[in-house]
């Protein structure tokens, strides 16, 4: 009979969530806080991950808003998985987990600087996932042509 604590299958746990990098930047106040127009509200978004140890990844998913870029982190630990799954689960499952706690930093951030709060859309990781994956499955012809602005 198999021990119940032990694991016999694959297994995801959150070692830890913290911010790595926060940086806020308010170089027109107080006059930006009497202007009458709505800001065009332009985000970009990146994810990385490396392992650190033995089965223990870190990811980083990193969100710029206005003035404010956020690195929100994690330590992730991924056991009896296959090495081929382990890429999607960096680039998909952690990133998903990240962004509440991003989302709620990067909204802090933006009040605290004197503004309303910045709400951000859900995000599908996967779907950026799957793109991403698509784009460097081309041949380099391709790329090219597919980054030209016509």
């Amino acid at each position: 009979m198999a021990d119940p604590q032990i694991p016999s299958g694959p297994s995801f746990n959150i070692e830890r969530i913290y911010v790595k990098d926060l940086s806020l930047e308010n170089p027109g106040a107080p006059q930006s806080f009497s202007m009458q127009t709505t800001p065009q509200v332009e985000v970009s978004l990146r994810s990385r991950a490396e392992q650190i140890g033995e089965g223990v990844f870190e990811c980083v998913l990193t969100i710029t808003v206005f003035l404010v870029e956020a690195a929100q982190a994690g330590i992730f630990h991924i056991k009896g998985v296959p090495l081929a799954d382990i890429q999607p689960i960096l680039g998909i499952h952690c990133p998903a987990v990240l962004f509440p706690y991003c989302r709620e930093t990067i909204a802090d951030a933006v009040t605290r600087a004197g503004f309303p709060p910045v709400h951000l859309d859900p995000i599908n990781f996967e779907v950026l996932y799957q793109q991403q994956m698509a784009s460097m499955q081309q041949p380099p012809q391709q790329q090219a042509a597919a980054s030209i602005p016509s």
